[in-house]
């Protein structure tokens, strides 16, 4: 069962941490967490694909302006894995998003927007959330 959580008027600055905790559904096709002002404006799109049609296991980030998808950025390796626990920090560090996963490996996007102040979590899809905090 697919999960949906939306926050708006949150105040993430540039060095502020969001760290997420939850189970990666046994059956997970995908889920995503999305920063940004709204649904149509992203700054970072992170979602990972258990079964995407072009790579298999992907790590996929991009971001949104005024309703449009920019280009795809794809990382090959992807450590997450269906059926498990996770932790992942996601910082915003001005230019550049940092991602930290649960292996220590780190993705970075860069801040195509070039937002400051982020006002809008979602975090959706194939994932169940146990603990959410900004620091």
């Amino acid at each position: 069962m697919a999960m949906e959580l939306e926050l708006k008027n949150v105040d993430l600055k540039v060095g502020d941490k969001l760290q997420v905790k939850g189970e990666i559904l046994h059956d997970a096709e995908r889920f995503q967490i999305d920063l940004g002002c709204d649904s149509d404006d992203l700054a970072l799109h992170f979602n990972p694909r258990f079964y995407d049609d072009a790579d298999g296991s992907v790590l996929v980030c991009n971001s949104k302006s005024a309703g449009f998808w920019g280009d795809e950025e794809r990382e090959m390796h992807n450590p997450l894995q269906r059926g498990s626990d996770v932790k992942i920090v996601l910082k915003l560090s001005g230019d550049v998003f940092e991602v930290e996963l649960p292996d220590g490996q780190e993705v970075q996007f860069p801040n195509r927007t070039g937002m400051d102040v982020i006002s809008y979590i979602r975090i959706t899809g194939d994932f169940k959330l146990t603990s959410f905090k900004i620091r």
